[in-house]
Protein backbone atom coordinates (compact mmCIF):
# COMPACT_ATOMS: atom_id res chain seq x y z
CA UNK A 1 0.00 0.00 0.00
CA UNK A 2 1.10 3.54 -0.91
CA UNK A 3 0.54 5.19 2.37
CA UNK A 4 3.27 2.57 4.09
CA UNK A 5 6.00 3.01 1.49
CA UNK A 6 8.59 5.36 1.94
CA UNK A 7 9.89 6.62 -1.74
CA UNK A 8 13.26 8.53 -2.55
CA UNK A 9 12.50 11.21 -5.71
CA UNK A 10 16.82 12.97 -6.23
CA UNK A 11 16.81 16.04 -8.57
CA UNK A 12 12.86 16.69 -6.70
CA UNK A 13 13.47 19.85 -6.99
CA UNK A 14 14.05 20.31 -10.67
CA UNK A 15 11.24 20.24 -13.82
CA UNK A 16 9.79 17.35 -13.92
CA UNK A 17 10.63 16.79 -10.43
CA UNK A 18 8.00 18.36 -8.57
CA UNK A 19 5.47 17.46 -10.57
CA UNK A 20 5.94 13.62 -9.97
CA UNK A 21 6.70 14.54 -6.09
CA UNK A 22 3.39 16.30 -5.75
CA UNK A 23 1.94 13.22 -7.72
CA UNK A 24 3.31 10.70 -5.14
CA UNK A 25 2.30 12.44 -2.34
CA UNK A 26 -1.43 12.63 -3.91
CA UNK A 27 -1.14 8.81 -4.26
CA UNK A 28 0.23 8.96 -0.36
CA UNK A 29 3.70 8.02 -0.09
CA UNK A 30 5.83 9.36 1.89
CA UNK A 31 8.41 11.18 -0.23
CA UNK A 32 12.21 11.87 0.59
CA UNK A 33 13.62 14.47 -1.99
CA UNK A 34 17.60 14.65 -2.37
CA UNK A 35 18.52 17.81 -4.36
CA UNK A 36 20.92 20.67 -4.35
CA UNK A 37 18.75 23.17 -4.91
CA UNK A 38 16.77 25.31 -2.26
CA UNK A 39 14.31 26.75 -4.27
CA UNK A 40 10.89 24.63 -2.78
CA UNK A 41 8.55 27.36 -4.22
CA UNK A 42 7.10 24.70 -6.45
CA UNK A 43 6.20 21.75 -3.40
CA UNK A 44 4.02 22.20 -0.17
CA UNK A 45 6.91 22.01 2.13
CA UNK A 46 4.41 22.06 4.96
CA UNK A 47 2.83 18.45 4.16
CA UNK A 48 4.39 15.81 6.65
CA UNK A 49 4.62 13.11 4.37
CA UNK A 50 7.22 15.27 2.82
CA UNK A 51 11.31 15.71 4.02
CA UNK A 52 13.38 17.53 1.93
CA UNK A 53 17.09 17.30 1.93
CA UNK A 54 19.62 19.60 0.21
CA UNK A 55 22.41 17.50 -0.86
CA UNK A 56 25.30 17.53 -3.42
CA UNK A 57 25.28 13.55 -4.66
CA UNK A 58 28.44 14.39 -6.72
CA UNK A 59 30.57 14.98 -3.55
CA UNK A 60 28.65 14.72 -0.09
CA UNK A 61 28.15 11.45 1.80
CA UNK A 62 24.52 9.89 0.53
CA UNK A 63 24.23 6.49 2.03
CA UNK A 64 22.56 7.14 5.24
CA UNK A 65 19.56 8.55 2.90
CA UNK A 66 18.78 5.22 1.91
CA UNK A 67 18.08 3.23 4.56
CA UNK A 68 13.89 2.20 4.83
CA UNK A 69 13.59 3.83 1.40
CA UNK A 70 11.34 1.32 -1.01
CA UNK A 71 11.69 3.03 -4.06
CA UNK A 72 13.56 5.01 -5.50
CA UNK A 73 13.48 7.82 -8.98
CA UNK A 74 16.55 8.78 -9.80
CA UNK A 75 15.72 11.83 -11.90
CA UNK A 76 19.34 13.96 -10.84
CA UNK A 77 20.97 14.81 -13.41
CA UNK A 78 22.45 17.46 -15.95
CA UNK A 79 19.81 18.28 -18.52
CA UNK A 80 21.49 20.96 -20.57
CA UNK A 81 22.13 18.57 -23.96
CA UNK A 82 23.98 21.24 -25.27
CA UNK A 83 26.29 21.84 -22.31
CA UNK A 84 28.09 18.87 -22.87
CA UNK A 85 30.36 19.96 -25.89
CA UNK A 86 31.70 22.08 -24.23
CA UNK A 87 32.28 20.91 -20.64
CA UNK A 88 32.69 17.12 -21.35
CA UNK A 89 33.00 16.31 -17.87
CA UNK A 90 29.72 17.72 -16.60
CA UNK A 91 27.89 14.45 -18.14
CA UNK A 92 30.37 12.02 -17.01
CA UNK A 93 30.10 13.67 -13.46
CA UNK A 94 26.08 14.17 -12.93
CA UNK A 95 24.96 11.74 -15.19
CA UNK A 96 27.13 8.75 -14.68
CA UNK A 97 28.88 9.09 -11.57
CA UNK A 98 26.02 10.19 -9.68
CA UNK A 99 23.89 7.54 -11.08
CA UNK A 100 26.70 5.12 -9.62
CA UNK A 101 26.36 6.26 -6.52
CA UNK A 102 23.30 6.34 -5.96
CA UNK A 103 23.21 2.52 -7.13
CA UNK A 104 25.50 1.77 -4.56
CA UNK A 105 23.32 3.68 -1.84
CA UNK A 106 20.79 1.34 -3.36
CA UNK A 107 22.88 -1.53 -2.87
CA UNK A 108 23.81 -0.90 0.93
CA UNK A 109 20.46 -0.63 1.69
CA UNK A 110 18.82 -3.29 -0.07
CA UNK A 111 16.53 -1.01 -2.13
CA UNK A 112 14.52 -2.94 -4.11
CA UNK A 113 13.22 -0.77 -6.77
CA UNK A 114 14.84 1.54 -8.82
CA UNK A 115 13.19 4.24 -11.57
CA UNK A 116 15.36 6.02 -13.88
CA UNK A 117 14.81 8.82 -16.39
CA UNK A 118 16.78 8.61 -19.46
CA UNK A 119 15.92 10.15 -23.03
CA UNK A 120 14.90 9.83 -26.33
CA UNK A 121 18.70 11.19 -27.27
CA UNK A 122 20.58 7.45 -26.39
CA UNK A 123 18.87 6.40 -30.15
CA UNK A 124 21.22 8.98 -31.79
CA UNK A 125 19.84 9.64 -35.30
CA UNK A 126 18.10 6.58 -35.01
CA UNK A 127 17.06 5.12 -38.73
CA UNK A 128 13.70 3.73 -37.60
CA UNK A 129 10.87 6.54 -36.84
CA UNK A 130 8.78 6.21 -35.17
CA UNK A 131 11.78 4.05 -32.85
CA UNK A 132 10.93 1.38 -30.89
CA UNK A 133 12.59 0.35 -27.50
CA UNK A 134 14.37 -2.70 -29.22
CA UNK A 135 15.85 -0.44 -32.15
CA UNK A 136 19.68 -0.79 -32.10
CA UNK A 137 22.66 -0.44 -32.31
CA UNK A 138 22.29 2.49 -30.21
CA UNK A 139 24.98 5.37 -31.27
CA UNK A 140 24.14 8.52 -29.20
CA UNK A 141 25.72 12.25 -30.97
CA UNK A 142 25.65 14.08 -27.64
CA UNK A 143 27.80 13.81 -24.45
CA UNK A 144 24.57 13.55 -23.09
CA UNK A 145 22.97 10.88 -24.58
CA UNK A 146 26.12 8.96 -24.55
CA UNK A 147 26.17 9.70 -20.60
CA UNK A 148 22.25 8.39 -20.17
CA UNK A 149 22.87 5.04 -22.13
CA UNK A 150 25.87 4.61 -19.65
CA UNK A 151 23.64 4.86 -16.90
CA UNK A 152 20.87 2.67 -18.42
CA UNK A 153 23.79 0.02 -18.35
CA UNK A 154 24.44 0.46 -14.95
CA UNK A 155 20.75 0.67 -13.55
CA UNK A 156 20.31 -3.13 -16.06
CA UNK A 157 23.65 -4.73 -14.09
CA UNK A 158 22.78 -3.43 -10.76
CA UNK A 159 19.63 -4.89 -11.47
CA UNK A 160 20.87 -8.13 -12.79
CA UNK A 161 23.43 -8.61 -9.81
CA UNK A 162 21.17 -7.23 -6.65
CA UNK A 163 17.62 -8.26 -7.88
CA UNK A 164 16.25 -4.53 -7.88
CA UNK A 165 13.83 -4.14 -10.44
CA UNK A 166 14.31 -1.76 -12.87
CA UNK A 167 12.36 0.62 -15.25
CA UNK A 168 14.33 2.92 -17.36
CA UNK A 169 12.26 5.39 -19.19
CA UNK A 170 13.44 7.07 -22.24
CA UNK A 171 11.18 10.61 -22.70
CA UNK A 172 10.83 12.57 -25.79
CA UNK A 173 10.84 16.55 -25.08
CA UNK A 174 8.79 16.77 -22.02
CA UNK A 175 7.66 20.16 -21.72
CA UNK A 176 5.04 22.42 -19.45
CA UNK A 177 4.85 25.32 -17.78
CA UNK A 178 6.16 24.33 -14.32
CA UNK A 179 8.50 26.79 -11.95
CA UNK A 180 11.95 26.20 -13.95
CA UNK A 181 10.86 27.02 -17.51
CA UNK A 182 13.89 25.83 -20.08
CA UNK A 183 13.97 24.77 -23.43
CA UNK A 184 13.02 26.04 -27.18
CA UNK A 185 9.70 27.10 -26.12
CA UNK A 186 10.80 29.82 -23.03
CA UNK A 187 13.81 31.03 -25.20
CA UNK A 188 11.43 32.29 -27.97
CA UNK A 189 9.72 33.91 -25.39
CA UNK A 190 12.40 35.36 -23.75
CA UNK A 191 13.78 36.49 -27.01
CA UNK A 192 10.38 37.88 -28.23
CA UNK A 193 9.86 40.09 -25.27
CA UNK A 194 13.25 41.84 -25.80
CA UNK A 195 12.30 41.89 -29.77
CA UNK A 196 9.29 41.23 -30.71
CA UNK A 197 10.07 42.05 -34.38
CA UNK A 198 12.44 39.43 -34.99
CA UNK A 199 13.11 35.79 -33.62
CA UNK A 200 16.18 33.98 -33.82
CA UNK A 201 15.80 30.13 -34.70
CA UNK A 202 18.63 27.54 -34.02
CA UNK A 203 19.50 25.90 -36.91
CA UNK A 204 17.68 25.42 -40.32
CA UNK A 205 14.49 25.39 -38.22
CA UNK A 206 13.35 22.14 -40.32
CA UNK A 207 14.00 20.05 -37.17
CA UNK A 208 11.00 17.38 -36.76
CA UNK A 209 10.56 16.15 -33.09
CA UNK A 210 8.11 14.88 -30.74
CA UNK A 211 6.75 16.74 -27.88
CA UNK A 212 5.17 15.37 -24.49
CA UNK A 213 3.49 17.19 -22.04
CA UNK A 214 4.57 17.36 -18.27
CA UNK A 215 1.37 15.36 -17.28
CA UNK A 216 1.43 12.96 -19.89
CA UNK A 217 4.87 12.70 -18.57
CA UNK A 218 3.70 12.06 -14.98
CA UNK A 219 0.83 9.37 -15.32
CA UNK A 220 2.90 7.44 -18.11
CA UNK A 221 5.88 7.21 -15.16
CA UNK A 222 3.46 5.88 -12.76
CA UNK A 223 1.60 3.35 -15.12
CA UNK A 224 4.96 2.46 -16.60
CA UNK A 225 6.29 1.36 -12.81
CA UNK A 226 2.72 -0.07 -11.93
CA UNK A 227 2.78 -2.34 -15.63
CA UNK A 228 6.05 -3.70 -15.54
CA UNK A 229 6.27 -7.41 -15.36
CA UNK A 230 9.94 -8.12 -15.85
CA UNK A 231 13.12 -7.63 -13.49
CA UNK A 232 14.57 -4.36 -16.04
CA UNK A 233 12.50 -2.84 -19.04
CA UNK A 234 12.63 0.27 -20.92
CA UNK A 235 9.84 2.34 -22.10
CA UNK A 236 9.66 5.48 -24.48
CA UNK A 237 7.36 8.20 -23.74
CA UNK A 238 5.95 10.53 -26.47
CA UNK A 239 3.69 11.87 -28.63
CA UNK A 240 2.93 10.01 -31.83
CA UNK A 241 3.70 13.24 -34.01
CA UNK A 242 5.87 15.44 -34.53
CA UNK A 243 6.52 19.33 -34.86
CA UNK A 244 9.18 21.50 -36.88
CA UNK A 245 10.94 24.20 -34.90
CA UNK A 246 9.74 27.12 -37.06
CA UNK A 247 6.22 25.54 -36.42
CA UNK A 248 6.62 25.70 -32.69
CA UNK A 249 7.73 29.42 -33.43
CA UNK A 250 4.62 30.07 -35.23
CA UNK A 251 2.91 28.87 -32.29
CA UNK A 252 4.50 31.18 -29.70
CA UNK A 253 4.37 33.84 -32.18
CA UNK A 254 0.60 33.50 -32.25
CA UNK A 255 -0.10 32.96 -28.42
CA UNK A 256 1.75 36.29 -27.65
CA UNK A 257 -0.48 38.01 -29.82
CA UNK A 258 2.53 39.22 -32.10
CA UNK A 259 2.09 40.33 -36.08
CA UNK A 260 4.58 40.10 -39.37
CA UNK A 261 7.56 38.41 -36.84
CA UNK A 262 10.78 37.75 -39.04
CA UNK A 263 12.48 34.46 -38.07
CA UNK A 264 16.15 34.47 -38.82
CA UNK A 265 18.24 30.86 -39.09
CA UNK A 266 21.66 30.32 -37.91
CA UNK A 267 22.03 27.22 -40.54
CA UNK A 268 22.61 24.42 -40.86
CA UNK A 269 20.45 20.90 -40.10
CA UNK A 270 20.77 21.27 -36.28
CA UNK A 271 20.47 23.94 -33.59
CA UNK A 272 24.03 22.67 -31.53
CA UNK A 273 26.23 20.03 -31.53
CA UNK A 274 24.87 16.82 -30.82
CA UNK A 275 21.50 18.14 -31.83
CA UNK A 276 19.53 14.97 -33.07
CA UNK A 277 17.12 16.25 -36.16
CA UNK A 278 14.55 14.35 -36.57
CA UNK A 279 13.14 12.53 -33.47
CA UNK A 280 9.66 10.45 -32.84
CA UNK A 281 9.42 7.39 -30.38
CA UNK A 282 7.21 4.78 -30.61
CA UNK A 283 4.90 4.37 -27.73
CA UNK A 284 2.93 1.32 -28.68
CA UNK A 285 4.68 -0.89 -25.93
CA UNK A 286 3.75 1.16 -23.10
CA UNK A 287 0.04 1.73 -24.92
CA UNK A 288 -0.38 -1.98 -25.10
CA UNK A 289 -0.05 -1.16 -20.89
CA UNK A 290 -3.46 0.96 -21.28
CA UNK A 291 -1.41 4.32 -21.35
CA UNK A 292 -1.54 6.39 -24.09
CA UNK A 293 -0.89 10.43 -24.20
CA UNK A 294 -3.79 13.18 -23.81
CA UNK A 295 -2.14 15.96 -26.07
CA UNK A 296 -0.04 15.87 -29.15
CA UNK A 297 2.91 17.79 -29.87
CA UNK A 298 1.04 20.38 -30.80
CA UNK A 299 -1.63 20.58 -28.25
CA UNK A 300 1.18 20.12 -25.54
CA UNK A 301 3.49 22.92 -27.39
CA UNK A 302 0.40 25.74 -27.04
CA UNK A 303 -0.95 24.65 -23.26
CA UNK A 304 2.83 25.32 -22.29
CA UNK A 305 3.18 28.53 -23.89
CA UNK A 306 0.00 29.55 -22.19
CA UNK A 307 1.31 28.19 -19.20
CA UNK A 308 4.21 30.14 -19.50
CA UNK A 309 2.30 33.61 -20.40
CA UNK A 310 -0.54 33.42 -17.87
CA UNK A 311 2.41 33.00 -15.25
CA UNK A 312 4.14 35.90 -16.58
CA UNK A 313 7.34 34.31 -16.98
Amino acid sequence: MAENKKVMVTGGLGFIGPHLVRRLLKDGYSVLVLDKSEDTTSIDVENPKLKIIKINLLADSIDKHFKGIDEVYHLAANSDVRLGAKDTKIDFDENIVVTYRVLEACRKAEVKRFIFTSSSVVYGNAKKIPTPEDYGPLFPISMYGGSKLAGEALVSTYASLYNIKATILRFANVIGPGDKPHGVIFDFITKLRKNPETLEILGNGRQNKSYIYIDDCIDGIIHAKKAQDKQTDAFNFGSKDQLDVTSLAKIVVKCMDLKDVKFTYTGGSGGWKGDVTDMMLSTAKLEKTGWISKYNSRQAVERTVKGLLDRKI
